[in-house]
């Protein structure tokens, strides 16, 4: 079962809702975050990443880090920039990116479901990572970024958020991006109890995006719970900010690949000891048409590769991933890619920038390129069902949940 919660949400006001809503932390790098923030004194990214107000050679767990981010949030707060919810609410988050619509319900989901694997994940964690997340939640006091779920979808649930979201909204913008953000507060006591009842039937979440943030909110559980003598499970820290999506409404893109040399080889004996493991073509576009195959960018040219049958183990949740199929066919052997999560030759692009960037750190580079088709919703549940993880980067989700349109204290 799923158990959710409502909490007392602190939110923008609706009116710089647009001002104050800001990308996650962990799209943006400290360059493109210094930008953003420029003519945006509210932006969130002053709270999740609060370094940018600092030097930029801090060490990533530097007190100072972590405290100007708590001084941000209580200054939103206190100025009445943002509000906190007087009673515990559910609330229906909708983002329209073209003509993609999804619709998330923000919900305070169980830290000991996720320790007990009934929240299920798809990845690993870096130890590094992860403890700065657990730094900022704890002292920060709030969950400031939600962690994306997903469940196979539930007609009744879907009726029941469909009329929620014929109401007038109590935020609604578009992004500078073009990416409409809407929000509804759901505080019906009887509304909040229907919904907790459906989700109750609903066996398993799924982090879709979001482990770090999730691995933290347990390690902050944990600790809390430890310094808490009259601990009962049910204080605010034992539940983490999530917005959960029916996996019918989930949009994965492509997560690419530049690799920025070829290990040796010219782009001549690298085509020739790529085809022991792929049929390779002149690609119409880079883009490729179906699974397992592979847009390439070599040499100024594109070329389509496809995996030849029994190059792969077909019924391995994992080692059939098309990611996979290209690390251990390719990136591994060929152009010595050996841990695509620490090697400092390999870069990982979002489906989001396009054909253009990978050419264009190619040939920065003299490097290859690889635009892959993208991993399905069906293929992330099936290797979380079978308590394995997905190759580093597999999925990039959008349109990305922006931080600060709902955050959860952690001492409501």
């Amino acid at each position: 079962m799923a158990i959710i919660r409502p909490f007392r949400g602190a939110r923008p006001r609706p009116e710089l809702a647009a001002q104050i809503a800001a990308p996650p932390y962990d799209v943006v790098d400290f360059e493109e975050a210094v930008e953003y923030v420029k003519d945006k004194p509210l932006s969130f990214l002053r709270v999740e990443k609060s370094e940018i107000e600092l030097d930029k050679n801090l060490d990533p767990l530097d007190e100072k880090i972590f405290q100007n981010g708590a001084k941000n949030l209580r200054q939103l707060l206190e100025q009445g920039k943002m509000i906190q919810d007087g009673a515990p609410c559910f609330y229906l988050y909708q983002q329209t990116m073209g003509k993609h619509i999804q619709v998330g319900l923000v919900a305070g989901a169980s830290v000991k479901e996720y320790q007990e694997n009934l929240i299920k994940k798809h990845e690993h964690t870096r130890s590094d990572k992860e403890e700065e997340r657990t730094r900022h939640v704890d002292q920060v006091g709030a969950n400031t970024g939600p962690v994306f779920l997903t469940y196979r979808a539930v007609p009744e649930i879907d009726t029941v958020q469909h009329d929620i979201c014929q109401r007038k909204a109590t935020v609604d913008f578009v992004a500078e991006d073009g990416i409409r953000h809407v929000l509804w507060v759901i505080s019906k006591e009887e509304e909040v109890s229907r919904i907790q009842t459906l989700f109750s039937k609903v066996p398993h979440l799924y982090v879709a995006d979001g482990h770090h943030r999730s691995a933290a909110a347990s390690r902050v559980q944990i600790a809390r719970a430890k310094k808490n003598p009259k601990h009962t499970g049910q204080e605010a820290y034992n539940y983490f900010l999530t917005v959960i999506f029916p996996h019918d409404q989930m949009q994965i893109m492509e997560y690419n690949r530049v690799v920025l040399d070829l290990n040796d080889h010219t782009p001549d004996t690298l085509l020739e000891a790529i085809r022991t493991k792929f049929e390779i073509s002149p690609a119409e576009s880079p883009k490729p048409e179906q699974v397992k195959r592979y847009g390439m960018f070599l040499d100024g040219k594109w070329h389509r590769l496809t995996a030849k049958q029994g190059t792969f183990p077909a019924n391995d949740p994992v080692e059939s991933l098309d990611v996979a199929i290209l690390q251990n066919n390719l990136l591994g052997p060929l152009l010595g890619i050996q841990n695509p999560r620490t090697d400092k030759r390999i870069q990982f692009v979002g489906g989001i920038r396009g054909f253009s960037e990978l050419e264009r750190r190619a040939k920065k580079f003299s490097g290859v390129a690889f635009c892959l088709f993208p991993t399905s919703i069906h293929q992330l549940m099936s290797v979380a069902d079978a308590d394995q993880v997905m190759p580093p980067k597999s999925t990039w989700f959008e349109p990305k949940l922006r931080s600060g349109m709902v955050v959860k204290l952690l001492d409501e």
